[in-house]
């Protein structure tokens, strides 16, 4: 169950992320913990999310709240990276996992097959393009569902 204040946060934290290049990608209140704990998780838009985007996340985010009184009772802020998403969605996913494995799905089935597995190549604007077997596949972008990693193991 979400906390109550949660879309209360998000509003005040999305405008002090953008500000930073960054995007929130989650927000949990541990109020099992005393003090509660207020967690963000963030995405810097153009590289690897760095402890510096945390940091200044952190001091921008912490002057907001405490301005908006939002928080009233005491509580720990911790500003962290999602981690590694298995699922590609951006620009640096496709250039970050160029030559991995990965498994797409289509939402109808294209050349008779909805789901493709293969070596990603890239995408394009019209195009996701993978490596199968040393035969390279191009894959209407707009039929495409999903992309994510594949564990190589």
């Amino acid at each position: 169950m979400t906390h109550p204040l949660i879309p209360q946060i998000l509003e005040l934290a999305k405008p002090v992320a953008s500000q930073l290049n960054l995007d929130v990608v989650d927000a949990v209140v541990q109020t099992n913990q005393h003090p509660p704990i207020l967690r963000l998780d963030v995405r810097n838009r153009s590289t690897d999310t760095g402890l510096e985007d945390c940091e200044h996340m952190s001091q921008a985010l912490e002057a907001v709240l405490d301005a908006s009184d939002l928080m009233a009772d005491a509580y720990v802020l911790e500003i962290s990276s999602p981690g590694l998403s298995p699922e590609l969605t951006t620009d640096q996913d496709f250039a970050s996992f160029k030559g991995f494995p990965v498994m797409v799905q289509a939402s109808t089935p294209y050349r008779g097959h909805q789901d493709w597995t293969g070596t990603l190549i890239g995408r394009d604007p019209q195009y996701i393009h993978l490596n199968q077997k040393g035969r390279a596949i191009k894959l209407p972008r707009d039929l495409i569902t999903l992309v994510k990693l594949q564990d190589s193991s």
